[in-house]
């Protein structure tokens, strides 16, 4: 299937765009190099808040099947500018989820929640699945 690839997470075959060409290499990323399971991933996952109904690229559940990695991809030629951090950031003020991430293949910007202060912060990395909190 040329004009398409593999999406682990929903089982099928998808259409092969530039952000799902970063979407698929992040969940393998995601897996074979932060340990998170396949079973704690999803992909184009509906979150549901009172009316709102948010799309979201990835989406990382702790065991108790909670969010707690929301990853939002865009095609390598889109900026990861205050745009898209926005988009992203409207998820966290409703869902209170530790990690928000925007990747565009060529950069990734992570940001964790800091319960002290009440905001988000920028974070140098994406914490690893043995972390007992996830």
């Amino acid at each position: 299937m040329e004009g398409t690839v593999f999406d682990p997470l929903r089982k099928k075959y998808v259409a092969r765009t530039p952000e799902e060409e970063v979407r698929q290499h992040f969940i393998t990323w995601l897996n074979t190099q932060r340990n998170y399971p396949l079973a704690l991933m999803a992909s184009e996952y509906i979150l549901k808040i009172g009316k709102r109904r948010l799309r979201c690229d990835i989406v990382v559940f702790n065991r108790n099947l909670e969010p707690q990695i929301i990853v939002e991809c865009k095609a390598p030629h889109v900026s990861l500018g205050n745009n898209v951090m926005q988009q992203i950031a409207s998820y966290s003020t409703l869902l209170k989820v530790p990690h928000l991430v925007i990747t565009n293949g060529a950069g990734t910007c992570v940001c964790s929640y800091n319960e002290l202060s009440g905001r988000y912060e920028f974070a140098q990395d994406i914490p690893y699945h043995s972390n007992p909190q996830l």
